[in-house]
C-alpha cells in the first residue's frame, strides 16, 4: 500500500491540522510502504537553518515512521521550495524532483506538486521562474533570518490577495497542459495537488484512456490517496477519526474510487 498527500499547509496557528497529521503518521502511515508528501507541506519554508521547535517536531515524526519502515518521499511545493537537504536528512525524506515519474502497480505515473501546470496565470508563472532560479535560491537561503522572515509573509500575502482576485480558470491547471506533459512522460496518470481541488479526471492522452487525480488540501477534513492491488482511492476523512490500521477509510467519509 503507498500513500500520498499534499497541502496540509502546517502552521503552529493550526493545532487540529497538526494534530491530525500526527495521528495519521502514527496510525494509518504505519500500514504503508511508502509516504508521498507533493508539495506545500508546510505552510512556509524561510530555510532549514531556521527550523522552529514547532518544525523540528515535525520532523521528529517523520523520522519515526521513516524509523518504522516506511519509505517517505517529499516534494516542494509553491510555499516551502526552499525545503533543502539537511530537513530530508534529519527527518528521513527523499526529495523528489518536480514533475518525478514512478511506477506503481507495474504502471508509470507522473507526480507533481501542480503549480506549474497553471500556465494561464502568467504572473505567477514568471515569478517562479525567477523563485526557483538557482542564483535566487542561494541568494534566498543567505539572507539574514529577519529578512527572510519579512520576505516570506510578505509573499504569502500578496498571494492570497491575488488568488482573491483571479478567475478560478486562471488558478487551475491549463486544461492543454495536462494531456501535453503527461505525454512527454509516457504515462497515462498524472497525480497532483496544489488546486485544493481533489478529483479523479479521465481524459485522453494519445488516443489512449487516461486520469489525472488531484490530491484535497488538509484544512476541515484530510485527504489522502491510497493506491494498492485494488486500484486508486482518494478518500477524506475528518480530524480524529483515521482509524489506526484501517485498510480503507471509505467508511463515513467522501471517497473517490478508480482502479
Amino acid at each position: 500500500m503507498i500513500l500520498l498527500i499534499s497541502d496540509l499547509h502546517l502552521q503552529e496557528e493550526r493545532p487540529d491540522i497538526t494534530r491530525a497529521f500526527l495521528d495519521f503518521l502514527a496510525g494509518r502511515a504505519r500500514a504503508a510502504s511508502a509516504l508521498y508528501i507533493l508539495g506545500d507541506f508546510f505552510e512556509a519554508w524561510i530555510g532549514d537553518d531556521a527550523m522552529t521547535p514547532y518544525q523540528q517536531s515535525i520532523c521528529a515524526a517523520l523520522r519515526s515512521l521513516a524509523d518504522s519502515g516506511v519509505t517517505i518521499f517529499l516534494m516542494h511545493g509553491n510555499r516551502d521550495f526552499l525545503l533543502g537537504k539537511a530537513f530530508c536528512k534529519a527527518a528521513g525524506c527523499t526529495l523528489l524532483e518536480d514533475p518525478t515519474r514512478v511506477d506503481f502497480n507495474g504502471q508509470p505515473v507522473l507526480l507533481m506538486h501542480g503549480d506549474s501546470l497553471c500556465t494561464r496565470d502568467e504572473a505567477y508563472m514568471r515569478l517562479r521562474r525567477y523563485l526557483r532560479h538557482p542564483i535566487t535560491l542561494w541568494i534566498l537561503r543567505h539572507l539574514p533570518l529577519r529578512t527572510r522572515h519579512k520576505l516570506a509573509r510578505k509573499l504569502r500575502s500578496e498571494s492570497k490577495a491575488q488568488t482573491r482576485m483571479k478567475a478560478n480558470d486562471i488558478v487551475d491547471v491549463t486544461a492543454e497542459e495536462v494531456p501535453r506533459i503527461m505525454q512527454q512522460y509516457g504515462v497515462d496518470t498524472l497525480i497532483h495537488g496544489h488546486t485544493h481541488r481533489p478529483a479523479i479526471h479521465k481524459l485522453t492522452v494519445a488516443d489512449q484512456p487516461a486520469r489525472r487525480i488531484v490530491l484535497g488540501d488538509w484544512d476541515r477534513q484530510g485527504w489522502a490517496l491510497q493506491v494498492d492491488e485494488q486500484g486508486y482511492s482518494l478518500a477524506a476523512f475528518d480530524f480524529g477519526t483515521d482509524v489506526i490500521g484501517a485498510d480503507r477509510p471509505g467508511i463515513g467519509s467522501t471517497e473517490i474510487r478508480n482502479g
